[in-house]
């Protein structure tokens, strides 16, 4: 088995510093600007400069999935990392050399953005996707929390010129998946497993998966309707982003601190972030209306944003449980969740601008709020319910039990690359034909490879070899 799979029960220092850097990257370009606005003769389209990094990124993971599997993967090469990490740089300057946006420039910058980090994200998705989801979860709310805290740290400090540590963020996540020890591209655990189980899993999660993807376009819109409407032009787009990015870090701290007690494998504590994130979302709105909330360090806005940065980061590891009990790779499954949260976000700042267009000088009104609320929770009644999480734990229970014990298996008796991809087909009782079938070789190959694994791991028949798994998963 490779080595990633071995270190399964370890968090990567690399991944979380370099996924931090991602997202302390996102979380300046989206909130710790200006409101840019776009003058359309007597009316100022907002957000135009969020807007247009949305779009580029939804563009970016929409062509992503249509390229064939061998160009993903040239696309996603270490080489081409550095190139997207140097253009997202790129990107994040122009607005300090050409000051007030205009319709002529703003395109490109949304492109020279977006679409690297668009394939940044994918990029990080497969990387993650290399792993158990037991490690990868908590390594996305360490990721998350840090580079909030960076963010936080650096629009702290009193010094001239010390945001250009966020400018160049991407440089540094760039850098981590460039030093992975495994080359992108090749075949996760989580993907053989999920093939050795047959399509079961998947057809069990087609719907599961799709009620995931239009709760999370209704978040992202409820995102968005916000952060249009929560701001001027000309203003900071979150004047208020230091609250929101300080309790975000509590937040994940406390997910963090479910993830240890309960066991990301029964799902337990996702769900109860999930809740989590929700309430804090839920309490911002009905808190918004409040004059001495609105006037106080922690307006109902901030608590809004707090919520749906925990929200997202409990999306992002809803993705990467997509793409196990899929078997697809990780990288697709980031570009189908992306495209839903980004394109929500996008449609919600488009509203909100047709919202103040037909109705001029509102500023934030209760309808706006009401409106926002009821997104989340239509989508958290009548979507993607508490119900729904439980039939993803039970799905994910039994995939992890059956990936432990493979690498339980794998690591313990010195199991090869190959003979790793064919251990849970044979302990899915599949015969050596349809194990060719599926890996693509012949069936001398496949049975020369199962007498191996029977002498490595001292057992003489398939029954032999299912018995120890039992007794791995006990």
């Amino acid at each position: 088995m490779n080595q990633p799979a071995q270190a399964a029960g370890n968090l990567s220092l690399r991944r979380i510093i370099g996924f931090a850097c991602n997202q302390g990257f996102v979380f300046f370009l989206f909130y710790m600007g200006s409101n840019r606005a776009i003058p359309m003769g007597s009316f100022k389209f907002e957000r135009a400069e969020l807007f247009g990094t949305l779009l580029f990124m939804v563009v970016g993971f929409v062509l992503l999935r249509f390229v064939t599997p061998s160009f993903r993967n040239k696309i996603l090469a270490r080489p081409m990392l550095l190139v997207y990490a140097a253009m997202g740089v790129a990107g994040s300057f122009i607005p300090l050399f050409l000051g007030s946006p205009s319709a002529y420039w703003l395109p490109f910058e949304g492109a020279l953005i977006g679409l690297p980090c668009a394939l940044l994200l994918a990029a990080w998705g497969r990387e993650f996707g290399e792993t158990t989801t037991k490690v990868s979860a908590p390594e996305v709310f360490v990721a998350s929390a840090v580079g909030a805290l960076v963010g936080l740290i650096v629009s702290l400090i009193p010094i001239e010129g010390s945001s250009l540590v966020l400018h160049l963020l991407p440089f540094g996540s760039a850098a981590a998946l460039m030093m992975a020890p495994k080359p992108a591209g090749s075949v996760s655990p989580s993907a053989r497993i999920e093939a050795a189980a047959g399509s079961e899993a998947a057809k069990d999660t087609v719907l599961l998966s799709a009620k995931i993807m239009a709760g999370t376009a209704l978040f992202g819109m409820a995102a968005g309707f916000m952060e249009t409407f929560n701001t001027d032009p000309g203003t900071a787009a979150m004047a208020s982003y230091p609250v929101s990015l300080l309790l975000f870090g509590a937040f994940a701290l406390g997910t963090l601190s479910l993830l240890r007690s309960d066991g990301f494998g029964r799902g337990a504590s996702l769900n109860k972030a999930y809740r989590l994130a929700l309430f804090i979302m839920m309490t911002g709105y009905l808190l918004i209306p409040v004059p001495q909330f609105a006037e106080s360090l922690v307006p109902g806005e901030a608590i809004v944003l707090a919520g749906y940065l925990g929200l997202s980061a409990v999306l992002i590891s809803l993705f990467l449980v997509l793409a196990k009990l899929t078997g697809s790779d990780a990288a697709m499954s980031f570009s189908r969740g992306f495209v839903a949260l980004f394109a929500g976000e996008l449609v919600g700042v488009a509203i909100a601008n047709a919202f103040d267009y037909a109705q001029p000088g509102y500023v934030t009104p209760y309808s706006v709020v009401v409106f926002a609320g009821i997104l989340v929770l239509f989508s958290y009644v009548f979507l993607f319910t508490e119900r729904d999480f439980g039939s993803l734990s039970e799905i994910v229970t039994k995939t992890d039990s059956l990936e432990d014990s493979c690498a339980a298996i794998a690591r313990e008796y010195g199991l090869s690359d190959r003979e790793g991809e064919i251990l849970p087909f044979a302990l899915k009782g599949r015969t050596s034909e349809r194990i060719s079938q599926e890996l693509h070789i012949s069936k001398s190959t496949v049975d020369t490879h199962l007498r191996r694994i029977y002498a490595k791991a001292g057992v003489h028949s398939r029954q032999e070899l299912i018995d120890l798994s039992e007794e791995k998963r006990g």
